[in-house]
């Protein structure tokens, strides 16, 4: 299985949103936090849904 190719990835305070193709062919949009310790992260159907979780992020 070949990685995940993230593209279109912008960077909303410490968490980086990105779109890619899962392996069954549908595009997919996850928001992860780059901050140390913190291990959030989700995925998304929706870019504006992912983009929003990165913009109410808070780290603990």
């Amino acid at each position: 299985m070949r990685p995940n190719r993230f593209y279109d990835v912008i960077r909303i305070g410490p968490v980086q949103v990105g779109t890619f193709n899962n392996g069954r062919g549908q595009t997919r949009h996850t928001a992860a936090c780059t901050a140390p310790e913190c291990g959030f992260s989700t995925e998304h159907r929706d870019r504006s849904a992912a983009e929003l979780a990165a913009r109410t992020h808070r780290c603990t």
